[in-house]
């Protein structure tokens, strides 16, 4: 159902280095480019992708509260290997990697250095 998440930046270069390393480690790359607007993701295989603008109406950028964006990673090591390149390229933290609850979901929270809130999770087998 949802084809893509766009976040607002202010300083679309940082927000582009920021996303290529996150996406590299997710196995994708850029997918649309055009002028202030990158897009993250493959047309074809049907994972939602995510984009970073600069705001349309030329105004600053702001961050939703209540807002986040969730990429799905295939297990606990990539949600963790995600988290880290966040943070490494200016991110700040939000949750560290661990299991949440006790259905599987596994996940680490994070900020963009725009403030825009993510997480990468995966969902594991329950503990017993």
């Amino acid at each position: 159902m949802l084809g893509y998440v766009t976040l607002g930046t202010n300083d679309l270069d940082r927000a582009a280095k920021f996303y290529d390393a996150i996406a590299a480690a997710m196995g994708f790359g850029r997918m649309m480019e055009e002028g202030e607007f990158i897009a993250w993701g493959s047309f074809d295989d049907g994972v939602a992708g995510i984009a970073a603008t600069k705001p349309f109406d030329g105004k600053a950028a702001s961050v939703g509260n209540g807002t986040m964006a969730a990429l799905k990673v295939e297990n606990p090591e990539k949600v963790k290997e995600v988290y880290d390149i966040a943070l490494s390229l200016g991110g700040s933290d939000e949750g560290e990697p661990g299991p949440r609850g006790d259905d599987g979901f596994y996940a680490a929270y994070f900020r963009d250095p725009d403030g825009n809130k993510l997480n990468a999770f995966c969902m594991v087998p329950p503990a017993k």
